[in-house]
């Protein structure tokens, strides 16, 4: 069950960005929407197509007022690899998610499998989007790298939300 459910506070948080400048979420809300998009790492290649979409559509998100931000449990180092490797330097990139705030926000964590180039652990993909009154819209949280939400159906959504004032929904779930 997630810990937090549509209509909630997403608890603020800051992180480093690749840049050397820092995404405190009460600091940068979109007009719209906030995408706060947890990816895996740079171990991870589902992740390196993911962003590099994301990067892609920049320009769509920012045309909603919408404010874009990737963030990963990657040392800065392993985050710095995933700019070179990648080519996604115009994307707001953060690193060092802490296990906790992790596990506030309601992603799955795993452990690295041995013998391979995941870190020993890390958190799986997720995709959130956040009102500018700092309270949960949407959440996409994923235990397996597979099957994300594709970019272009979460900015139809958005679209017809925005469109059509469409409420925040799941928000009767029960959290334990």
């Amino acid at each position: 069950m997630p810990n937090i459910l549509p209509t909630q506070t997403v608890p603020d948080f800051t992180v480093p960005l690749i840049d050397g400048g820092q995404f405190q979420l009460s600091q940068r809300l979109g007009e719209n929407f906030t995408l706060l998009l947890f990816y895996r790492g740079v171990h991870c290649p589902i992740c390196k197509m993911q962003l590099r979409d994301l990067q892609r559509k920049l320009g769509d998100f920012a045309e909603r007022g919408i404010t874009v931000v990737a963030i990963s449990m990657d040392s800065k180092e392993r985050a710095e690899k995933s700019v070179e490797e990648w080519g996604i330097d115009d994307l707001l990139l953060g690193y060092g998610l802490g296990e906790d705030l992790a596990r506030d926000m309601g992603l799955y964590i795993s452990s690295g499998r041995p013998g391979s180039k995941e870190p020993s652990i890390f958190s799986e993909p997720a995709m959130l989007l956040v009102r500018p009154d700092q309270t949960l819209y949407f959440a996409s949280i994923q235990s397996m790298p597979f099957t994300r939400p594709p970019l272009d159906e979460l900015l139809k959504g958005i679209d017809f939300a925005l469109e059509n004032d469409y409420p925040a929904r799941g928000e009767l779930a029960k959290a334990d």
